[in-house]
């Protein structure tokens, strides 16, 4: 399969990683539900997507170096109304202090309280492999999750689901609705389609994916990761098709 369009002006440019915008975009074609969101240039153009997409919104930095959002106060969750956009485009933008970006993302705020995380890494041995797990905070402390070889089908999603301890976080609880476990499998197959198709890409890391009130799933934010220097070495000739799915 030909490489992304989106990868390779990224691999142009120098890039060793897509910005959060163009991997969602990338991933949209792989069946990852994504939030709706605009990059926009100015605050008039930030307003204007943000009327569009209905607040309360958040505001984010974008661009493929720009890492450590949060802690540099280049993030603005629960903005609610034009000034308030306003307001945040000008104190991201002061806190760029000139770093190169693509512009700012005006994003639709997801509210659910459940947060998952899904995934790919390369392994030199394995090839793609296909994560799904606990989202946020989680991921790194309680690592409670279920890796598949790629390529994975619909039946091993589902056993992915059931891997992981946390399961009934699935579930109906407190009101919430169940999740929707077809979109979930059809973004994890999805995913290990990417990992076979697009050999640039080393890792692929949705986190937070939202489960919504309704039991939606929506990638609120996602990084994917380019080959670069030795890596591609390894790229070039995955193995993942040398050996059998399963649990690893």
């Amino acid at each position: 399969m030909k490489t992304d369009p989106i990868i390779e002006k990224a691999l142009s440019n120098g890039q060793n990683a897509l910005s959060e915008h163009e991997s969602k975009i990338l991933l949209e074609k792989y069946d990852v539900p994504i939030t709706r969101e605009f990059l926009v240039a100015s605050a008039e153009e930030a307003v204007k997507a943000a009327s569009e997409l209905g607040y309360p919104v958040v505001l984010k930095a974008c661009g493929w170096k720009i890492t450590h959002k949060t802690e540099r106060n280049l993030v603005a969750v629960g903005i609610k109304n034009d000034n308030e956009v306003r307001e945040a485009f000008e104190t991201i933008t002061r806190n760029l202090e000139g770093e190169d970006s693509e512009g700012i993302l005006v994003q639709e705020m997801v509210k659910g309280s459940r947060e998952l995380a899904i995934g790919l890494v390369r392994d030199p041995q394995f090839g793609p492999c296909v994560m799904f797990g606990l989202g946020g905070i989680f991921t790194e402390i309680l690592r409670d999750t279920s890796f598949r070889v790629a390529p994975i089908n619909v039946d091993d999603a589902y056993q992915m689901m059931e891997d992981i301890k946390a399961k009934k976080i699935l579930e109906s609880i407190r009101g919430m609705a169940p999740a929707n476990r077809e979109k979930l499998a059809r973004a994890l197959v999805g995913l290990g389609r990417l990992g076979l198709e697009q050999n640039y890409i080393s890792e692929v890391d949705v986190n937070p994916l939202i489960l919504t009130q309704e039991g939606e799933p929506v990638a609120v934010d996602a990084l994917v990761i380019l080959a670069s220097g030795e890596n591609k070495k390894i790229i070039q000739d995955p193995a993942g098709e040398k050996f059998k799915k399963g649990k690893t």
